[in-house]
């Protein structure tokens, strides 16, 4: 039996890290060769999902950043106690006895600073500096990711594995009745263009409403609330494409989500974006308007083109998976302990 403790902090702030943390957590604890322990540390957000086996500390994630980036004098065994694999979060790096993992989903702060607030640059710098000096493995989310990760950090590729994430939810098929019932609820016309809503300006929001006036669009998280997981599924089966045509991604959810909800997906040509769409989404290049523009009203109006890229994603959507995620996980666990 293996004890591995795994940070789960990062489920307080919600976004793309948080559904891989719970979800990984959510698989982990059902390998039968595994004991895990759960890390969660939030002031203000007590945790209230169903794992088990967790150790919950009421204190600001700013405390533990010095604690455990900062000051180092006290492990991680002390909160959780002594393990044979320590999972670190994207957030901070604390010593311990215990074989050290972390994931890293993006470099955005490290190869794009402008785009982060310099506190956060800040943390990210320091941190990635212990990693380099201390971590045993590393995982990366994407081919694209460990190669930013590779140029902007001096990590050796044999300590760098790439497993790939899952969807943000069990989806399921829905039928025309809920379809319709979820459009009058907000209000949303039988075709549009849903966004990915973001702060900043990584997700090229502006480009992607300028190329989207011929339609209606739907921004998530801005035009429409955010949206519970039964709900999101039910929002892109209603949609007509997905324009996901960001800057710059370190794996790029939406893409998968979109994949197993059936919905046509026109994203970047640039970092994982291509990687994850693998062949079954238009690519466009996301600083010209008139290219996303064009892959948006083919996705509409080509109604055979539409076909076979709900076609294509759906076959696209079986190499991801979060049981897949954990079982590839556990074996770098499982290497690292018998080295």
């Amino acid at each position: 039996m293996i004890k591995v403790g795994l940070d789960i902090s990062q489920i307080a702030h919600g976004g793309g890290v948080a559904t891989y943390t719970q979800n990984l957590a959510e698989q982990l604890q059902e390998l039968t060769d595994l004991e895990m322990v759960y890390f969660y540390s939030s002031l203000r957000k007590p945790y209230r999902g169903g794992l088990k086996n967790i150790k919950k500390y009421r204190l600001p994630p700013t405390l533990f950043e010095m604690l455990f980036n900062r000051w180092r004098n006290v492990p991680i065994e002390k909160f959780i106690g002594p393990l044979d694999v320590f999972h670190s979060s994207d957030w901070t790096q604390p010593p311990s006895k215990a074989k050290r993992v972390t994931t890293y989903h993006d470099v955005v702060p490290l190869k794009y600073p402008q785009w982060s607030h310099p506190k956060i640059v800040e943390v990210h710098k320091r941190r990635l500096w212990l990693v380099e000096k201390e971590i045993d493995f590393v995982i990366a989310v994407s081919e694209a990711t460990k190669k930013d990760l590779m140029e902007v950090s001096v990590i050796p590729e044999s300590k760098i594995k790439v497993i790939y994430e899952g969807p943000t939810g069990n989806f399921q098929k829905a039928s025309k009745i809920q379809i319709k019932e979820f459009r009058i609820k907000y209000n949303l016309p039988e075709k549009f263009v849903l966004a990915i809503g973001g702060i900043g300006e990584r997700r090229n929001l502006e480009r992607i409403k300028e190329a989207s006036t011929d339609y209606y669009l739907v921004v998530a998280g801005n035009t429409i609330p955010r949206l519970d997981i039964n709900e999101l599924g039910l929002l892109y089966q209603s949609a007509s494409v997905l324009a996901y045509c960001s800057l710059y991604e370190g794996f790029g959810l939406p893409i998968v989500d979109a994949f197993y909800c059936g919905l046509p997906v026109v994203t970047s040509d640039v970092s994982s974006m291509v990687e994850i769409a693998g062949g079954a989404a238009l690519l466009a290049d996301p600083l010209s308007t008139e290219d996303i523009r064009e892959k948006i009203k083919i996705a509409i109006e080509d109604e055979e083109e539409a076909e076979n890229l709900i076609k294509k994603g759906f076959e696209r959507a079986n190499f991801f998976s979060w049981k897949k995620c954990a079982k590839e996980t556990a074996e770098v666990y499982r290497r690292l302990v018998e080295k």
